[in-house]
């Protein structure tokens, strides 16, 4: 049997593999890593068994690698490029970068990132790519499963191409598994290996398409599994898009239809803000009535990174002996204390003795406190985030009477003073994204929420925190092109048919 080895180019490859290609995870692909069989088959996957074994993994392992790559690295770029929070860690060159906008395409927090969602993208390929051929071959696999995991797998590939679109702008957006490279068909397929950039308003437009087949055929909401691609985080996700002026896709009135659905569904507002994030000497808060997605652990097997913002609750010594990531910022402290919101304040920030001085004083240190046991979940989406959502795409409607009732829903429950209707539109969409800072901070949303609305206002905010707080450190300007990361230089090298975002 003939067989070829190649170098395939870095961000193709974890495209395009399935997990048995991950020979050299620790140290990325290399030299002769890949052996591809000319004869194999079409797929290694057949079988209904084979599809269920894909779609539970992207609960019990796929979405739970989110710990680094699309959680903590994404509060980086979310908080740490706005307002909410210093880097946290002068030692982590990598992350200072990025919060300092000086950041290139050897950075390694950018060079795992773009790898990890392509994987991520992979993984889902994998089950949308041969589903529809194991559907016609296997009776057993019955129309709901058919249904259900093909929407989980959209809705877990849409997820990673929005975050990507948010970080990298037009992104190579692939949809089949090609072939083994053979001396034969090598030039037919060299495209597939290494594939250019898809404009960001086509990459928008298939998640849509792929997110309203979900909203038809996803899992119904189950109230004690929120760990669970639903109809309602389909909804949820269209909103989020609708709302992105970047695609020419921005729809407002789809925004608020979206919304409206996601609202249809039986989410409450938990009575109190810090119940989402709360736990006792047994276990950790899950599954609230205000959850639509968190990725959930257990004491027993549980997430590891709590330790990168503060304490794990159940065993405060642990890992307590360096700088954390992440730091609120005097900025939030200020905002915070200027509303009176000690409820949401607290359940945010919490102070606590420390050996490093760095930011604040040690004996008084303020610590990111939205992961406070190894058993908490990571909320991706809930309802606060939808009514503000809603209000926003109210107030851009004109309806400012109503997007303020929303606001004012977010700010009851935190024990606010309701605000009257503003006179403007302006100051309505002023006033949302203040209390979408307030209500989400450290959820992933700061920066990009500037951006969304104003460019101008994203960059002032930017550039200006080093001149209000010498403890931001010196930035360089944000400018239209570094809004959005470079892509990683091995990429470049092992695929031509990639350019570099302007501006690096």
């Amino acid at each position: 049997m003939k067989k070829i080895y190649t170098t395939l180019a870095l961000a193709s490859l974890i495209v395009f593999s399935s997990c048995d290609l991950l020979l050299f995870p620790e140290t990325g692909y290399n030299e002769g890593n890949v052996e591809v069989d000319e004869e194999a088959g079409e797929s290694q996957y057949s079988i209904r068994e084979d599809m269920k074994g894909l779609r539970d993994a992207i609960y019990s392992s796929w979405t739970k690698d989110i710990q680094e790559k699309g959680y903590l690295d994404w509060l980086v770029y979310a908080e740490c490029r706005a307002d909410n929070a210093y880097g946290g860690n002068p030692g982590t060159g990598e992350l200072m970068a990025i919060e300092a906008n000086r950041q290139d395409g050897e950075n390694k927090n950018v060079v795992r990132d773009w790898d990890w969602y392509q994987t991520q993208v992979s993984n889902c390929n994998n089950i949308i790519c041969n589903i529809d051929r194991i559907k016609e071959a296997d009776p057993s696999m019955t129309d709901k499963e058919y249904k259900e995991w093909k929407s989980e797998a959209y809705c877990w590939r849409a997820w990673n191409l929005f975050q990507m679109s948010y970080l990298w702008g037009d992104i190579p957006l692939v949809n089949t598994i090609p072939p083994a490279i053979t001396s034969e068909n090598i030039e037919e397929v060299y495209h597939l290996y290494y594939p250019g950039r898809t404009p960001i308003a086509e990459v928008h437009a298939q998640i849509i398409e792929e997110l309203e087949f979900a909203c038809q055929n996803a899992p119904d909401t189950d109230p004690a599994n929120k760990h669970l691609f639903t109809k309602a985080f389909a909804h949820g996700m269209l909103a989020r898009i609708y709302a992105e002026p970047k695609a020419g896709l921005q729809d407002w009135n789809k925004v608020a239809e979206h919304c409206a659905a996601v609202e249809s569904y039986g989410y409450k507002l938990v009575d109190d803000y810090g119940q989402m994030w709360a736990y006792d000497e047994a276990d950790a808060v899950r599954n609230t009535s205000e959850s639509i997605f968190e990725i959930s652990w257990t004491k027993s097997n549980g997430n590891w990174v709590w330790m990168m913002f503060h304490r794990n609750a159940y065993n405060p010594d642990d890992s307590y002996s360096w700088i954390k990531w992440i730091t609120p910022s005097r900025d939030l402290i200020a905002a915070y204390d200027a509303e009176g919101d000690t409820e949401r304040k607290n359940a945010c920030i919490v102070y606590d003795e420390a050996i490093w001085s760095n930011y604040y004083p040690g004996d008084a240190y303020p610590f990111m406190h939205k992961v406070p046991t190894n058993a908490s979940s990571i909320i991706l989406m809930r309802l606060g985030e939808i009514y503000l959502l809603h209000a926003e795409a109210l107030a851009m409607q004109g309806n400012l009477a109503e997007a303020t009732n929303y606001v004012n829903k977010i700010r009851t429950r935190a024990g606010l003073k309701e605000i009257s209707t503003p006179s403007s539109q302006e100051a309505m969409i002023d006033a949302i994204l203040h209390e979408r800072r307030l209500e989400l901070a450290f959820e992933g949303f700061r920066f990009f929420d500037l951006l969304r609305h104003d460019f101008d206002k994203a960059k002032a905010i930017h550039d200006a925190m080093p001149e209000k707080d010498s403890y931001w450190q010196p930035r360089f300007p944000l400018t239209e092109e570094t809004v959005y990361m470079p892509i990683p230089q091995i990429v470049l090298d092992n695929n031509p048919s990639l350019v570099q975002n302007p501006g690096y």
